[in-house]
């Protein structure tokens, strides 16, 4: 914390820093170009990986046939009709976490292998994975059936494994230690921007897009992520140490700050695992990051069906509705981001913002989680309150999201691989648990009690955090 302060303090009292790092016609810095593109690249990959999660949560929602599955009235909507395939809301649940079975068990591998072999490749070669997957969905689902179309979803998640860790570690190379809260939210909340595209227009595709609707919700962004890819490996590099494009005085100021605040050599020491193993301060991250992963994910794959079958919302409007949320979280973050970089420019303790970010981001959500089950009634009401709550939310990203790189620079890749893999094993149980509640009967009061789970365990694991989190170097 202080090593950090000390590079603030540092860039504001050296005449030649400032130098370096502003300039006079509001432009981006030239010092700061090459990072800001790394960091862009970086959001931009986190949104394809998003989008490439979520939009089976609308296309099943295009896919089932609602009517044959259920007793309950069917929709008001007279020009919608139901899908091809009667699977109950269990079989749903699984088909929706099949993809994080695949996503988690890589988190921990490349975390270990990118401390040696980097992330750059690791990164662009997997999404390309998860991309190519896509074009298979529609051919499996037809032809296979419910379990053909998990296996596929299941590669996709293999190949988004190393989304997190990597992009992780290219951020402790690239972003000195002052401007990681904006930096870190910037890029983790391409994951609402890549909701906030994939929602709605998956339910236009699903309406009016070619063969039969659904598919195409596939074919078209597996064909934009796939361009991506090539994009990123292309133009991305390592590190600055190693990168050809990058100003030598944007080179030099990041190195300095980052082995300010770090000062041992990076090849001193082998990996900590003991350390890390009894580590207060990681597990609170640990705790953190799993209850995130379980209420945030039971909104992500359940909030459409919600919207569909208690507040009978057509396909079409409800891609953009279920994005609202996603939209306040993305803003919101930036917002947090820039008020914590503030925060520790002033000195306050590192530890002090991220608990503050921290329970702001997951306190919010649980309110609004207990109150949404009782507004059914009305769609505007609901809709104001998962803004409200998943706005909030957005502060985990310069709470416990960035908290690794407070912990390790070094390992942050490795620890945000474990607590990444954790969080998903949590989280992958969402969908299934809520399919489990609501299979019975679909009822306002079975989705009641569905919320109240996540909203439970974000408080504990709020308070958690609260009590055993650091923003001290450790490792």
């Amino acid at each position: 914390m202080a090593d950090a302060k000390g590079v603030s303090n540092r860039n504001r009292s050296d005449p030649e820093a400032k130098t370096e790092r502003y300039t006079s016609d509001g432009q981006i810095p030239r010092c700061r170009k090459t990072r800001f593109f790394v960091v862009l690249m970086l959001f931009t990959g986190m949104a394809n990986a998003y989008v490439m999660r979520t939009n089976m949560s609308v296309a099943i929602v295009a896919m089932v046939n609602h009517t044959a599955i259920s007793d309950a009235k069917p929709s008001t909507q007279s020009n919608e009709r139901d899908g091809d395939f009667e699977w109950s809301h269990k079989l749903q649940g699984y088909i929706l976490s099949s993809f994080f079975y695949g996503y988690v068990i890589t988190q921990i591998p490349f975390g270990l292998m990118i401390k040696y072999y980097g992330a750059r490749h690791f990164l662009g070669w997997g999404m390309m994975v998860n991309s190519l997957a896509a074009f298979f969905i529609p051919i499996s689902a037809r032809s296979g059936g419910a379990v053909a179309l998990c296996v596929v979803r299941f590669i996709q998640g293999l190949g988004e494994g190393p989304i997190v860790p990597c992009s992780h570690s290219l951020l402790a190379q690239w972003v000195p230690p002052d401007e990681r809260s904006l930096a870190g939210a910037a890029v983790y909340a391409g994951a609402q921007f890549g909701t906030i595209v994939s929602m709605p227009l998956s339910g236009l595709l699903a309406h009016y897009g070619f063969d039969g609707g659904w598919p195409s919700i596939f074919y078209v962004f597996g064909l934009i992520s796939a361009i991506w890819c090539v994009v990123f490996i292309w133009l991305v590099q390592e590190s600055p140490a190693v990168s050809t494009r990058i100003s030598e005085a944007e080179r030099r100021h990041i190195i300095e700050a980052i082995w300010q605040a770090q000062p041992q050599p990076e090849e001193r020491g082998g990996t900590p695992f003991p350390g890390i193993a009894k580590s207060p301060p990681f597990y609170a991250i640990l705790v953190a990051h799993a209850g995130q992963n379980y209420g945030y994910e039971t909104l992500m794959t359940m909030l459409p069906t919600y919207m569909y079958r208690v507040l009978d919302v057509s396909i079409r409007a409800n891609g953009m509705i279920s994005s609202l949320p996603y939209l306040a979280m993305w803003i919101l973050a930036i917002v947090f981001g820039v008020v914590a970089d503030c925060l520790i420019r002033r000195s306050c303790s590192i530890t002090a913002v991220r608990k503050l970010m921290n329970s702001l981001g997951q306190y919010g959500p649980a309110l609004a989680l207990i109150c949404v089950g009782f507004v059914q009634h009305s769609l505007w009401l609901t809709c104001v309150i998962f803004i409200m709550g998943m706005g909030l939310n957005g502060a985990i990203y310069s709470g416990f999201k960035i908290n690794h790189l407070d912990l390790s620079p070094r390992f942050a890749g490795l620890l945000i691989s474990i607590t990444n893999c954790v969080a998903n094993l949590v989280g992958l149980l969402a969908p299934m648990v809520a399919g489990h509640v609501i299979d019975p009967r679909p009822s306002v009061e079975n989705w009641r009690i569905v919320f109240y789970i996540a909203a439970g365990i974000f408080i504990f694991t709020a308070s958690f955090y609260n009590v055993f989190a650091s923003g001290k170097l450790q490792w």
